[in-house]
């Protein structure tokens, strides 16, 4: 294989860039952009690693399956939480986006991780990319991916502060000279939002509802500042009763969302002002003017960016497409390897 022209090589092998999150996979192939995007859920036959059904159709089945069928998320808070279903996961979306086909050169991989990960964790990632097919893996903190993908000017000699909300990890960080200066990584994110809104739920109506409701609920009336034009919107929200144990179906507020969410949103904000209290003074001057970028589909909850441009004093904007923001970053970096090679985790 070394005697192929480095051309031929390429053309040969799908470098891929990938977000492997703990809501949503995302895959990015050099030169061709976003391949595939899946929620990062696998359901196996029991006892097996055979893959029955991974992303949307096995999302369908979480809570659903019978005892011969285990469907979860591998994934929890941005690292993984078991291995051999995270490689099946992999396995699978790989395949998909070689069409079942296999190719003559095993791709490279940069992925997308953590800056609070542990060597241990980044070792896990490595070798489930290696079993699942990789022939080099690379990892990348997210939150210089974000930027990246953001578009801002990470190799300048100038403070970049990004905010990456994701499913299960918040990342605060500011960028220079295409280096981490300071992060923070809160373990917060859009599972945590979920998850309050479930607890509230139980707590005031005595209901239970599912994580995927709540998901609902915040996506469709979740706001992090309430006013004049959400103060009223409201979802009809079904659950099982706690004391009878029948179904039951509640009026859940826009305000009794935004209650239940104070404690998360709390955390993140606080996490973004410990950020910028160890910022060095330099950086911290660029910051008045260029402000804040948030990423992540979490910087999607309404009010959001206004409350942090509140709670800080500087100006906040959402990043353009921030759902995606990592895996272009990540694609970025792919594609100009020599360039960001700095920027890579050792």
């Amino acid at each position: 294989m070394k005697f192929l022209p480095a051309k031929l090589f390429r053309l040969f092998s799908n470098d891929m860039a990938i977000d492997l999150g703990t809501a949503n996979t995302v895959v990015y192939v050099a030169n061709k952009g976003i391949v595939l995007n899946e929620p990062s859920v696998v359901a196996v036959r029991a006892n097996t690693s055979v893959v029955l059904a991974a992303g949307k159709e096995a999302k369908e089945m979480l809570g659903k399956t019978p005892e011969n069928i285990i469907a979860c998320r591998p994934m929890r808070d941005g690292v993984i939480a078991n291995f051999e279903l995270t490689e099946s996961m992999l396995r699978h979306f790989i395949r998909t986006v070689h069409n079942d086909r296999r190719t003559l050169v095993s791709p490279r991989m940069i992925i997308g991780v953590p800056s609070g990960i542990t060597q241990v964790e980044k070792r896990a990632i490595e070798e489930t990319a290696k079993q699942a097919g990789a022939r080099d893996v690379y990892t990348i903190m997210e939150p210089m991916a974000a930027a990246i993908g953001a578009g801002l000017p990470v190799a300048e000699p100038s403070g970049n502060m990004i905010v990456d909300i994701g499913g299960g990890t918040t990342e605060v960080a500011v960028i220079s000279l295409k280096n981490v200066v300071y992060c923070k990584s809160i373990r917060v994110g859009g599972d945590e939002m979920d998850s309050a809104i479930v607890q509230y739920v139980k707590r005031k109506y005595k209901l239970l509802i599912g994580e995927r409701t709540a998901e609902q609920v915040k996506i469709k009336i979740g706001a992090a500042l309430i006013d004049a034009e959400n103060c009223k919107e409201s979802m009809s929200v079904k659950g099982r009763d706690l004391v009878t144990g029948v179904p039951k179906t509640i009026n859940f507020s826009a305000a009794e969302v935004n209650e239940s969410l104070l404690e998360t949103i709390a955390s993140i904000i606080d996490g973004i002002k410990v950020a910028l209290e160890n910022t060095p003074p330099e950086l911290s001057s660029d910051l008045v003017d260029k402000g804040i970028v948030m990423a992540g589909g979490g910087s999607l909850l309404r009010g959001l960016d206004k409350l942090v441009s509140k709670e800080t004093g500087l100006p906040v904007r959402v990043a353009e497409d921030p759902l995606f923001c990592v895996v272009k970053g990540i694609g970025v970096a792919l594609e100009n390897l020599d360039f960001f090679k700095d920027a890579l985790m050792k």
